[in-house]
């Protein structure tokens, strides 16, 4: 492991994004995951590079701790761990700026050749020969 800080997007929940109970629907935890791991892809050089190649989301999985409500604004941690195979993890933490623990959210992912329809091998290795910035990007797992 790495002693790296994970990627930080700063969000602000806004007033339409809140269920009928006024607390942050459940299905925007997942999209505030993807905004972080889209800034942090793109911040590393990640997403350009990569022709006839996209990253998927296979699996996701949110465990809610603490309400978020309309005006709150959260950091939204992104951190990468390659494996052997052909998947990845994009694990996030969605944290108040006090401190409390929002939400954590875990995903598989993995890159797709977009004309086969199938997994790549090595994803990690596909993003450093796209020349992205693995030191911003991944951590050993």
């Amino acid at each position: 492991m790495t002693d790296r800080e994970p990627f930080r997007t700063r969000i602000k929940v806004r007033h339409y994004e809140l269920d009928t109970l006024g607390h942050l629907n459940h299905a925007v935890y997942h999209s505030y995951g993807e905004v972080s791991r889209l800034e942090l892809l793109e911040a590393a050089g990640a997403v350009k590079g990569l022709p006839g190649v996209a990253s998927v989301l296979l699996e996701t999985h949110v465990v809610f701790r603490r309400e978020l409500r309309a005006g709150d604004e959260v950091d939204v941690t992104c951190d990468v761990k390659f494996g052997s195979g052909k998947t990845f993890r994009m694990d996030s933490t969605i944290t108040k700026l006090d401190g409390t623990v929002a939400a954590e959210i875990t995903c598989t992912l993995g890159l797709m050749d977009l004309e086969r329809r199938k997994l790549v091998e090595n994803p990690r290795g596909r993003f450093e020969a796209a020349g992205a910035d693995l030191k911003l990007l991944s951590t050993a797992e």
